[in-house]
């Protein structure tokens, strides 16, 4: 018998025990029984024959074999041992017939340790197997506060649903979101075709991340899986290359570099931070002044069926008029689907445009997707709170417009009930509602605001708002061009006319001509300098133009100029619709909140104001429609 190999593996395994025994480690295999006598048990479970991943093969389940082994399996008896024979006999089994024989082990925090077979997992892990036939006991620990008990717990419920053992995640919530992405709610909806479809994308994605040498990072490679599927969809894989697949990893490395970090999102509140600031950015434009520079806009919905799709068309139109021949805008529509935001985007890249504007969150994985492929295209998606540095976000710190509305309805009600109506539980929307509320008690300490959700199937919201007699009602923020209908912003529920007491305005025009301008200047980056893992987001407020209030000429004049000096006040920064005291629902309690919020706080609310008579819905009881939106934009209450 050539006992070559064993003389190899035995090396292995010796430089293996010196390597840790220099880092002061412990040398040898773990011994679960050692770990589970300080640990609470809470019940044993039979997985029966199972395939479990080698590389999760991490020890001995009692102390016996323990000394034979170095820490990565690899043998520490010498080559003229009766054990070595043993090993090389099974090793040319393998190489002849495989081995066939399942071992027996234990499952432990999804580890697996070895009852019967650590020489057959030896020569497994040495041959580079991926699996290994195993009956398999699984001991479940007692629930406790330890962030590795709960992200255990999540993996039950994750393999309940999917018998998946082969992602090992790091970090909370990691289980419950690649199950959302995937579209798993419960154990039927993991069809055999889509257990084979996901099973060959990670095979895919991990030779790729492997080849790069990825298990030199700090991640596993299903943290690294889950931060491509944030990007990349999964039917996507199938036409992939090799090719393409290394690629896309390589695209994606800083951020399995600074991984579990995500990019803290800066916010610029001023529309001329950027000409203040260096000029040192990675994305940094200067446009020649004799090219013309290729705008484009990309919508979900189009102009006649949605009022946030016409407003911004309206800014669109407003650039091309204010730059002329500068500046040339194109236009898509009907970003619907998945298959349809592909098509628009792809259509405005052929088209040549250098800069994309998406103006719905529900575009920002698109956008992001296609920012990675095209590095030399400037990508902005109209979203809050999206911490991705490949493109740079904006929104309005709409909240400004909604305090003056509440202080408007707080004054103009017949009684102390107002209605409110609010589209979705996403980043400020929240805000919006609590500021509508806190700037109607400002005016009227005994004021209660009654919240509906729009797109909302819930009967505890019917029979919270039976028989409650409301006058005055916020109601949705802006109407369809050709909609006669003049039930939005702060109307008149009494009154048949169409006129509407108030309603806040974006103007759109605002953003795009300044930003476009900083583009032209050479002041503008997409992403912050190289220094800083950081993304960018603009959210602009009154002070800059881009939110307002449009007050009803029927108003009486000292209401009127009261609107107008908190509008002023605003803008100086001398008002803060948050600022005071507040007592907030937290849960069935309220809590009492004196420190001033800053706008991250005020952008992640998912608390309501003690006046607010209403709920936070589930995102059971959100429509279909709705819960795409939460999905990508939610406040993280719904998204937990």
């Amino acid at each position: 018998m050539d006992m070559s190999v064993y003389e190899k593996v035995y090396k292995l395994g010796m430089k293996e025990y010196r390597n840790k025994t220099m880092k002061g480690e412990y040398p040898y295999l773990g011994v679960l029984d050692e770990i589970l006598s300080h640990t609470e048990v809470a019940k044993e479970q039979d997985l029966g024959l199972v395939d479990i991943p080698i590389a999760q093969i991490v020890g001995t389940k009692t102390e016996g074999r323990t000394y034979a082994f170095a820490s990565n399996f690899m043998p520490l008896l010498p080559a003229d041992s009766e054990f070595a024979y043993k090993w090389m006999n099974l090793y040319e089994s393998h190489l002849q017939e495989g081995i066939h024989d399942p071992i027996k082990a234990y499952e432990f925090l999804n580890r697996f340790y070895v009852m019967e077979g650590n020489k057959r997992v030896s020569v497994l892990k040495y041959c580079d197997a991926i699996t290994a036939s195993a009956q398999v006991t699984r001991i479940i620990p007692k629930p406790d506060e330890s962030e590795e008990n709960k992200i255990y717990y999540e993996f039950l419920d994750f393999y309940d649903k999917t018998k998946i053992n082969y992602l090992n995640f790091t970090q909370i919530g990691s289980y419950s979101e690649i199950l959302k992405i995937i579209g798993v709610e419960k154990e039927e909806d993991y069809t055999e075709e889509l257990s084979e479809e996901f099973n060959s994308a990670f095979i895919k994605f991990a030779t790729a991340f492997f080849k790069k040498k990825g298990e030199k990072l700090s991640l596993t490679v299903a943290d690294a899986f889950l931060v491509f599927l944030r990007v990349h969809d999964l039917d996507e894989f199938s036409i992939r290359t090799s090719e393409t697949m290394m690629r896309d990893v390589e695209k994606l490395w800083p951020e399995f570099a600074a991984y579990p970090n995500r990019p803290e999102v800066k916010l610029i509140t001023d529309a001329g931070q950027d000409d203040k600031r260096v000029l040192l950015g990675k994305k940094l434009w200067i446009q020649s002044v004799n090219s013309t520079l290729k705008v484009a806009f990309i919508h979900a919905k189009t102009t006649d069926t949605s009022s946030w799709t016409y407003g911004h068309d309206l800014g669109a139109n407003h650039l091309a008029a204010a730059f002329g021949d500068k500046v040339k805008v194109s236009s898509y529509y009907e970003a619907d689907t998945q298959e349809q935001e592909m098509e628009r985007f792809e259509q405005a890249i052929q088209d040549g445009n250098t800069v994309i504007f998406s103006t719905s969150q529900k575009l920002v994985g698109t956008s992001m997707k296609f920012a990675l492929d095209y590095p030399k295209i400037s990508f902005l998606n109209c979203s809050l709170n999206t911490n991705s540095k490949y493109i740079r976000t904006y929104y309005g710190r709409l909240h400004e417009a909604k305090f003056l509305m509440g202080v408007l309805a707080g004054i103009m009600a017949p009684n102390n009930a107002i209605g409110y109506i609010a589209d979705y539980p996403i980043y400020g929307g929240i805000a919006n509602i609590n500021a509508f509320a806190l700037g109607a008690r400002m005016v009227n300490p005994k004021i209660k605001v009654y919240l509906r959700w729009f797109h909302l199937h819930s009967p505890r919201q019917d029979m919270l708002l039976h028989d409650v007699d409301l006058s005055l009602i916020s109601g949705q923020n802006f109407t369809r061009p050709k909609e006669e209908s003049g039930k939005f912003g702060l109307y008149d529920a009494r009154n048949e006319s169409s006129d509407s007491l108030a309603m806040p305005v974006y103007d759109w025009g605002v953003y795009y001509e300044k930003t476009v301008q900083s583009i032209l200047n050479g002041t503008w980056r997409q992403e912050a300098d190289t220094n800083k893992y950081e993304s960018l987001n603009d959210f602009w407020g009154m002070s800059s133009g881009l939110i307002d209030v449009i007050l009803s000429k029927t108003l009486p004049p000292d209401t009127v100029r009261l609107i107008k000096l908190l509008k002023k006040g605003i803008c100086s920064g001398e008002v803060d619709p948050f600022a005071g005291t507040r007592y907030t629902k937290d849960g069935t309690h309220y809590v009492k909140v004196t420190d001033p919020l800053t706008l991250e706080e005020i952008i992640t609310m998912d608390w309501l104001a003690d006046n607010v008579v209403g709920f936070i819905p589930t995102m059971e009881e959100l429509t279909e429609d709705a819960r795409t939106m939460v999905e990508v934009q939610g406040v993280s209450s719904l998204k937990d």
